[in-house]
C-alpha cells in the first residue's frame, strides 16, 4: 500500500535545554528511514546564523524571528515538505499565530524543570541568567508561556531520547502523517524452523 506523503509541520517548543534539537535531528532521520523524500529541519540556531542573523533578542525581535521561520515552514508545508521546527518560540499568541499560518500544525512541548536545565547546561548561560548576568533570559529574566493544548506533550527531564521520540512518531503515524514503519521480517532459529517443520509433518501438511 502506498503513502502519499503531504505536508505539515512539527513545531518543538520549550525552554533552552529542554531537548528541542535532539529529537527533531532523529525525528528527521526517521522521516527518511520511513520514506518520505522531502524533509526539511529549521532550527533556532542555525537560522540566527542566516535567516533572522539581524535580529536580537527583545521580545519584538523574538517575534520577528518566529514570525520569518513561520512564512518558510508554510511555503515547505503548503509543498509538500515535512518541516521540523525547533525554536524557544516562548509566547502562546506568536504560536498561535504560526498555528493559524501553517495550518498543518503539530506542536510538541518539550517539558522539562528549570532545576534540571540548569545542571544540564554545560555553558553555564543558566546560571549567569540567575545571577543577573545575562538579560532576557527566556525561563529566568524572560517568560515562557507553556502550551495549553500541545498535541504532543514529551517530558525530557523523565525519557530518553528514543522514549520521547517513539511516543512523537506514534502520534504521527496514528493520526496519518508519516507511514507506519516497515515491520522486520521474521528470522527464525535453526531449531525453531526444525521444530514448525515437526508440527507440520505431523498435522500431516509434509
Amino acid at each position: 500500500m502506498s503513502f502519499e506523503q503531504k505536508g505539515f509541520t512539527v513545531w518543538f517548543t520549550g525552554l533552552s535545554g529542554s531537548g528541542k534539537t535532539a529529537l527533531a535531528v532523529r525525528l528527521a532521520e526517521e522521516f527518511r528511514n520511513r520514506g518520505l523524500t522531502r524533509v526539511e529541519r529549521l532550527d533556532g540556531d542555525i537560522v540566527r546564523k542566516s535567516l533572522t542573523r539581524d535580529l536580537g533578542f527583545s521580545k519584538e525581535d523574538r517575534d520577528k524571528n518566529i514570525e520569518r521561520v513561520t512564512f518558510v515552514a508554510k511555503l515547505l508545508t503548503r509543498n509538500g515538505v515535512a518541516v521540523i521546527a525547533s525554536f524557544i518560540s516562548p509566547y502562546r499568541a506568536v504560536r498561535a499565530r504560526s498555528r493559524q499560518e501553517i495550518g498543518e500544525f503539530i506542536e510538541v512541548f518539550c517539558q522539562c524543570p528549570l532545576e534540571v536545565l540548569v545542571e544540564r547546561d554545560v555553558k553555564g548561560l543558566y546560571k549567569k541568567a540567575l545571577a543577573g548576568e545575562i538579560e532576557n533570559f527566556t525561563g529566568v529574566s524572560d517568560p515562557y508561556e507553556d502550551p495549553l493544548a500541545a498535541e504532543i506533550v514529551v517530558d525530557t527531564d523523565k525519557e530518553t531520547v528514543e522514549e520521547s521520540l517513539a511516543r512523537i512518531l506514534d502520534w504521527l503515524e496514528t493520526n496519518g502523517y508519516i507511514p507506519p514503519a516497515d515491520t522486520p521480517e521474521q528470522v527464525y532459529s535453526a531449531e525453531e524452523e526444525a521444530e514448525v517443520e515437526e508440527r507440520l509433518r505431523s498435522l500431516g501438511y509434509l
